[in-house]
C-alpha cells in the first residue's frame, strides 16, 4: 500500500514542493495526503491546492496556549491517517500533546548539521561562524523529532553543504535550500519502505539512524 504523507509547513513551501514534484516524477512512491500551516496566508497551502492536495489551515486562536493548539493539530491530522508527518520549514516546536499522538511517525528538517546551530537562524549563525572562526561548511539534516528537544532527534539523513569565501546570506541560503530539497527526497525514499502500513514504526531502526 501507498505510504500517506502529511506535510506540515508556516512558509512558502519550497521543500512541499520539492516532495510534490518527486512524487509526479515517480521518484518518491508515496502520496500526500494533505498540506496543514498554522498560518492562512503560506504560500504551502497555495502550492498544495494547485497540486490538487487538501490544504488546511489551522491558525492560533487568540488564548489559546500551546498545548491545546497542538491537541488541535493532532485532533485535524488523525483523521486523515498520515504514516509520515513531514515538519517542512514548520516554525512551531511541537509539545508532546501533539508528538505522543504520532509515535516515530514525525520528521523535520534542519539547515544545519547534526549537533550545530540547533533553533532558529541555522544558516545565518553558520556564516557568522564561519566570518569569525573559519568554519568550513554547514549542512542540512533529517531527523525525527521523538519529544520537545529542538532539533536533536535521532538522524535520518545528512549532507554537507561548503561555505565559500564571500559568501552573503543569500547566497549560502541559495546553496543550502538546494540541498535541502535533495536530502529530504533521499530521506523519504529511505523511509518508505518502512514507514509502508502494516510495518511497525514505534521506534527508529539502527539503518535509519546511521545513514548519512
Amino acid at each position: 500500500m501507498t505510504v500517506r504523507l502529511a506535510v506540515l509547513a508556516s512558509g512558502a513551501g519550497t521543500n512541499l514542493q520539492a516532495i510534490l514534484d518527486a512524487q509526479s516524477e515517480g521518484v518518491l512512491s508515496s502520496t500526500t495526503v494533505a498540506v496543514m500551516s498554522d498560518r492562512i496566508d503560506a504560500g504551502a497551502l497555495v502550492r498544495a491546492r494547485e497540486s490538487g492536495v487538501k490544504a488546511i489551515a489551522v491558525p492560533k486562536n487568540s488564548g489559546e496556549d500551546r498545548r491545546a493548539y497542538d491537541q488541535r493539530l493532532a485532533d485535524t491530522l488523525e483523521p486523515l491517517s498520515p504514516d509520515v508527518i513531514v515538519l517542512a520549514g514548520w516554525m512551531r516546536i511541537l509539545s508532546m500533546a501533539f508528538l505522543a499522538r504520532f509515535p516515530g511517525r514525525v520528521i523535520n528538517i534542519h539547515p544545519a548539521l547534526p549537533g550545530e546551530f540547533p533553533g532558529t537562524h541555522a544558516i545565518e549563525r553558520a556564516l557568522q561562524s564561519h566570518q569569525r572562526l573559519g568554519l568550513r561548511r554547514t549542512g542540512v539534516m533529517v531527523h525525527y523529532v521523538p519529544d520537545e528537544d529542538v532539533d536533536a532527534g535521532p538522524v535520518i539523513a545528512s549532507t554537507e553543504v561548503v561555505i565559500e569565501p564571500g559568501d552573503s546570506v543569500q547566497t549560502l541560503t541559495a546553496r543550502v535550500h538546494d540541498a535541502e530539497h535533495q536530502i529530504l527526497v533521499k530521506a523519504l525514499q529511505i523511509l518508505e519502505p518502512e514507514a509502508a502500513p502494516g510495518v511497525s514504526d514505534d521506534e527508529p531502526s539502527p539503518a535509519r539512524r546511521a545513514w548519512s
